[in-house]
């Protein structure tokens, strides 16, 4: 399945990413499909500090280190130099950095339709400085902030970006590297404003074995807590393994379970918020039923 993937590495081994670190599997496959005509713009965030000190670095792309609220204009103005052009211009960061502080100039970004591929990879909290509580973070979860789970829900960054109307949306997981390589790649045949959401299970945020980072993103997908799909012409398409979890959805225990974050966790409550999330998408694809979702 992963054959058709170019052999090339721009993440290089000796990295100092935490054992099974879900955004390191991502920025992997990211910069596979996006090759070495690339920069990447890092605000603060995990990937700052796995990319480690010049000249020792482990990115094998140009790279500009900025401050949190600034990554979406800082490549806005680096992909309107004129010595950039036909460069891909990606901006890897974090959910405090994109649903939180940096939503400012990510906004301003795509009013401007900036030639951009803008990447969320979501740990669903402030992992870099501690595991606090980012917007991102869902109901329930232990954090150092929320030391009892969160009490309410997480902010939907996806319906604030669609809003917006950008060229070209979608949602993807580190767990199915095919199917991000295959976003990255036609995001970047897209000139204008592009986004990317990207789920990244953190074994020491979220309190699980390094092996199971996988095993947990495919489970994320197939209970529901995450949806794998595309926005492109004002139209939300499904991708297969979300059609497959709004049909017949995996138990969400068996995602709860392993995490550590939810211990305690009210798993009526949070159920309750999957199955509303299930009817939005739904809706947004234009789906009435869970027979529609599997054809």
């Amino acid at each position: 399945m992963l054959d058709d993937i170019p052999q090339e590495e721009y993440l290089l081994k000796g990295n100092t990413a935490c054992a099974g670190c879900g955004a390191m599997l991502a920025l992997r496959y990211i910069l596979k499909a996006a090759g070495q005509n690339t920069i990447i713009v890092n605000p603060a965030c995990c990937s700052t500090v796995c990319q480690g000190t010049y000249p020792k670095t482990a990115y094998g792309v140009p790279v500009l280190n900025i401050a949190f609220a600034a990554a979406a204009a800082a490549a806005d103005g680096i992909a309107s130099a004129r010595r950039n052009k036909g460069k891909n211009i990606i901006v890897f960061a974090g959910d405090g950095g994109t649903v939180d502080i940096g939503i400012q100039a990510l906004s301003g970004a795509i009013e401007r339709n900036a030639n951009i591929l803008y990447i969320c990879y979501d740990n669903e909290a402030y992992s870099n400085t501690g595991m606090q509580k980012s917007g991102s973070t869902p109901y329930g979860a232990i954090t150092t902030t929320t030391p009892t789970g969160r009490k309410d829900s997480k902010k939907d960054i996806d319906l604030i970006i669609m809003a917006h109307r950008p060229k070209y949306m979608a949602s993807a997981s580190a767990a199915y590297p095919k199917d991000l390589y295959e976003k990255v790649r036609k995001a970047l045949t897209i000139e204008g404003t592009k986004f990317i959401h990207v789920l990244c299970p953190c074994p020491s945020g979220w309190r699980y074995s390094t092996e199971k980072t996988v095993e947990l993103g495919r489970l994320a997908v197939r209970c529901g807590m995450w949806f794998l799909y595309e926005y492109e012409d004002g139209k939300v398409k499904l991708n297969a393994p979300t059609k497959a979890a709004l049909k017949r959805p995996a138990p969400l225990a068996d995602y709860v379970r392993p995490q550590g974050r939810f211990k305690g966790v009210n798993l009526e409550r949070l159920q309750k918020e999957v199955d509303e999330e299930m009817d939005r998408i739904r809706a947004l694809a234009g789906i009435e039923n869970a027979k529609e979702a599997s054809e």
